[in-house]
């Protein structure tokens, strides 16, 4: 008998697995101390991790929340649920995922991006923890050229590359959107660099002068074609 390929079994099927591996990996996290506490007989204190867990999470929510709201459509169900359990979207995730669309054509929310965002980011995944098993092994006899003067400026640069290579496929498109929430930010950053420590917070506004200037083309457009 011939198996079919149904979309909507593939995505019952996603949802039912990422939700069962997301839960699974969140009590992993959160259980982790209190295993390694028990076997070494030593328990972190409660009401202190209680008191860290408040704050850090009232400064991390509403980054966690945009993250969520934004990325979820770049990367659908499947890339989703991969992408956020096993971490380092901004860095890995989110340009290898751009870019494989980008390459294949794929447009947002149709099954063609759900797919080739879930392989390029198991992809991804994969060819992480290789070169993490590689820089275990490597790290000692690697630490002086990592840790040359020359080749330092490159690592602390390597973000900032990335996004910088990705937007550019999107600034190039249309610079006089682009131009002026990227001119905006840049002063707002030059002028409180403390802000730099809160990118993901400055999405919001970023995004909303974006979508706002894009509205005001889109009526304006509307009206001349009428």
């Amino acid at each position: 008998m011939k198996n079919t390929f149904s979309y909507d079994a593939y995505m019952t099927r996603t949802h039912w697995l990422g939700r069962i591996f997301s839960v699974t990996v969140l009590i992993m996290l959160i259980g982790a101390p209190f295993v390694i506490g028990g076997i070494l007989g030593s328990m972190p204190d409660l009401a202190a991790a209680g008191k860290g867990i408040i704050t850090v999470g009232l400064i991390w929510m509403g980054s966690g929340i945009v993250e969520y709201l934004v990325y979820t459509p770049m990367l659908g169900a499947g890339g989703s649920y991969l992408a956020f359990i096993t971490g380092n979207l901004i860095n890995m995730k989110i340009p290898c995922a751009v870019n494989a669309r980008e390459l294949t054509g794929a447009k947002t929310g149709t099954a063609e991006n759900e797919v080739i965002s879930t392989l390029s980011i198991a992809t991804s995944s994969l060819v992480t923890i290789l070169v993490l098993a590689l820089g275990v092994v490597l790290m000692i006899p690697l630490r002086p050229v990592l840790d040359s003067e020359v080749l330092r400026p490159g690592f602390d640069n390597v973000v900032a590359a990335l996004f910088g290579a990705m937007a550019c496929q999107y600034f190039r498109k249309d610079l006089k959107l682009a131009l002026v929430p990227m001119t905006i930010m840049t002063v707002l950053f030059i002028l409180v660099p403390s802000l730099t420590g809160s990118a993901s917070f400055m999405i919001i506004p970023s995004g909303a002068i974006a979508i706002g200037l894009s509205w005001l083309k889109y009526r304006r457009e509307k009206k001349g074609d009428a």
